[in-house]
């Protein structure tokens, strides 16, 4: 049974899964079904966390839209999730970056990998 499962979930993997890690800030293109219509979204914020492995690992982007925090959790995998870009990475020491839910404006910045 075990091995059934691990076989279907090797079919949903996705060929080009892309480099990112917490901290990063990235540009999410996702696919939202309005009706019959079909468009892409992009949604811009810093990762928070990465969890979850195989098909059913997740991330967590955060970002403030008109002063107030918007956190959206995405599948990796998901034939939802267009593509992941990378604006800008970010140093770190920390997997989960929990507590950028408490600051606000320059608190809340990540320092930048080289500077």
């Amino acid at each position: 049974m075990n091995e059934i499962i691990k076989e279907i979930e090797a079919g949903q993997l996705k060929a080009e899964v892309p480099e990112f890690s917490t901290g990063d800030t990235v540009r999410v293109y996702g696919r939202i079904k309005e009706g019959n219509r079909e468009r892409i979204q992009v949604f811009e914020g810093v990762v928070l966390k990465k969890q979850g492995g195989s098909n059913r690992a997740t991330f967590t982007v955060r970002k403030t839209s008109n002063g107030v925090g918007v956190e959206k959790t995405w599948p990796l995998h998901s034939p939802n999730v267009e593509k992941v870009e990378v604006v800008r990475r970010g140093k770190v020491r920390r997997a989960k970056l929990n507590y950028l839910r408490q600051r606000v404006g320059k608190a809340a910045k990540v320092k930048e990998v080289g500077r």
